[in-house]
């Protein structure tokens, strides 16, 4: 699921999310998070991810979807969970989309929705994201 990163890229890729890429913060927080090249830093983890999806990086913001969702590296905040995913979702990012409609099948940080949890559902099974067509499927058995 990770890119991994052989130590003495490290550095490279730290220039690069100083320099402002988005894409090279998102990875440099990935490192961070899993301890490729660099100590486990959660905290670090966090920064970098939050500087990518302030970018608008899709990935970044799924990611601190995750994190706020499970309690992964920041107090659990189903809100702030909802928030990061609607941002990804918006840009098309289908595991976004994914969290999305079950955070709404479940009423997670918003009002229970079934019909707004079938619209992304809907939207990432067209993008063939595993486990939506099954999620829609589950939505229009118990009549919606």
């Amino acid at each position: 699921m990770f890119k991994e990163y052989p130590s003495n890229e490290i550095q490279t890729l730290r220039l690069a999310a100083e320099k402002g890429s988005a894409e090279a913060q998102f990875h440099l927080g990935e490192c961070y998070l899993t301890c490729q090249g660099v100590a486990q830093d959660y905290a670090e983890a966090v920064k970098w991810f939050k500087l990518a999806a302030e970018q608008r990086f899709a990935k970044a913001q799924n990611n601190l979807g995750v994190m706020y969702e499970n309690g992964e590296c920041v107090v659990q905040d189903a809100a702030q969970a909802v928030t990061w995913y609607r941002l990804s979702a918006e840009q098309g990012y289908a595991h976004a989309r994914y969290r999305l409609g079950s955070m709404y099948t479940n009423g997670d940080g918003v009002l229970q929705n079934k019909f707004e949890a079938a619209k992304w559902f809907q939207l990432a099974a067209e993008q063939e994201f595993p486990g939506a067509q099954n999620a829609l499927d589950s939505l229009h058995i118990s009549g919606y």
